[in-house]
């Protein structure tokens, strides 16, 4: 198997998570370093990792390069970044507890669902809102890196959408399971 170009931008992505995390965390420890230059490096970090989200999705699609591996790696990098961002932006005092572990919370039981969906034939791919949800939470982990007015407001936007997407995916399975009962 080879590694094609989209599953090498997930990659990237999974380096890329924990060097955000760490550059968050490390916001205050380098002396002669501002703050502020350490926000930019995190930031800087995120926005390279979340245009790689992008594109891997693009060029798989338009080039034709889907792999198992990629549906595998992909969603996983994902969480990596946006989970470890929250989990830094938590722990330095930028995101609130209650926001980052609703989020955590519905990440873990849905990716979970997904995959018994996926085991059980059920087609799982992204909705609109999980898309919707997924722009949301990296527009407010760059306001929150940044400390920017509304950081806040869209955290708290991105868990409205994050639990409302995975109540769709709840939904979906419902719909599934009552379609399979009505063929028996």
């Amino acid at each position: 198997m080879s590694l094609n170009l989209p599953n090498a931008l997930a990659f990237l992505r999974v380096f890329l998570a924990p060097l955000m995390f760490w550059l968050l965390l490390s916001v205050n420890s380098f002396s002669g370093v501002h703050v502020s230059w350490m926000n930019y490096f995190a930031a800087l970090v995120f926005v390279i990792a979340s245009v790689t989200d992008f594109f891997d999705g693009f060029i798989a699609r338009a080039w034709d390069q889907k792999t198992k591996l990629g549906a595998v790696i992909d969603p996983l990098a994902d969480k990596m970044l946006t989970l470890g961002a929250f989990l830094g932006l938590m722990m330095i005092d930028r995101a609130s507890p209650w926001a980052v572990y609703l989020i955590l919370v519905r990440e873990f039981f849905i990716t979970g669902f997904r995959v018994v969906m996926a085991g059980e034939g059920v087609e799982v791919a992204a909705s609109m809102a999980g898309k919707v949800k997924t722009v949301c939470q990296m527009v407010a982990i760059g306001f929150l890196t940044m400390q920017w007015t509304f950081g806040e407001f869209l955290l708290w936007l991105s868990v409205a959408l994050t639990l409302y997407s995975g109540f769709e995916y709840v939904n979906a399975y419902v719909r599934h399971v009552k379609n399979q009962a009505k063929k028996a």
